[in-house]
């Protein structure tokens, strides 16, 4: 049995290995949101290899039994926990559902595509890929809520480790679990070179100022 911490590094290795984690803090990225960054993060890139999908799938599976305990069905965030949480709930032998962004403009105007009846409050863990703020992932949640559906949380593959993320998720009374996170990710990069010391200061710099360390780097 693989402790928390293995299970960080673990993913941390494989996410930097396949690039799904790109690290530029001297080239940074820029976000929808408008923020600079030194990281990017694209976790569909594991679905193309199939021991790291493998492992994942069963580390979440995992995690969701440790923290969750049973469950009656499994949703995917769109668009990037879609393919996550079909794994999940195969692994598990569940119903799996998924949340669109918004409600669809045609047809049934569904935001909640599938058949996964919520007879007696229906327990479901929704699964994302990765967590920044929060905001999307607990859009998911509220619909299904809303849906009559018993969330019991949410699982992702990687987070950000903003506070702002876990005051939201604090707020909307919605416990959650990831696999690896930023820090775990920094300590791995820097031990096996895939950063330099100067870098990691950047890097750590904007995990404190994610939303103005743009500015500052650009001064």
């Amino acid at each position: 049995m693989f402790t928390n911490n293995e299970i960080e590094q673990q993913v941390a290795e494989f996410l930097l290995q396949i690039k799904a984690i790109k690290l530029q803090p001297n080239n940074p990225f820029t976000w929808a949101s408008g923020w600079k960054s030194p990281i990017y993060c694209d976790n569909r890139v594991t679905l193309s290899h199939p021991t790291i999908r493998t492992y994942i799938r069963q580390q979440l599976v995992a995690a969701i039994q440790d923290k969750f305990g049973s469950v009656g069905c499994i949703a995917g965030v769109a668009t990037a926990g879609i393919p996550q949480g079909a794994l999940v709930a195969q692994e598990l032998g569940l119903p799996f559902i998924y949340v669109r962004s918004k409600p669809k403009e045609h047809g049934t105007g569904s935001m909640i595509e599938g058949d996964a009846p919520t007879t007696s409050g229906k327990r479901v863990v929704v699964i994302e890929d990765l967590l920044s703020t929060g905001k999307s992932s607990l859009q998911a949640v509220e619909a299904l809520r809303a849906a009559g559906y018993d969330v019991a949380g949410l699982a992702a593959i990687f987070t950000y480790g903003f506070d702002i993320a876990d005051e939201n998720f604090k707020q909307a009374n919605c416990p959650y679990v990831t696999l690896s996170n930023y820090n775990a990710l920094i300590k791995y990069a820097e031990e096996h070179q895939f950063i330099n010391e100067k870098d990691v200061n950047l890097l750590k710099q904007w995990r404190e100022n994610p939303s103005t360390w743009g500015e500052m780097a650009a001064s």
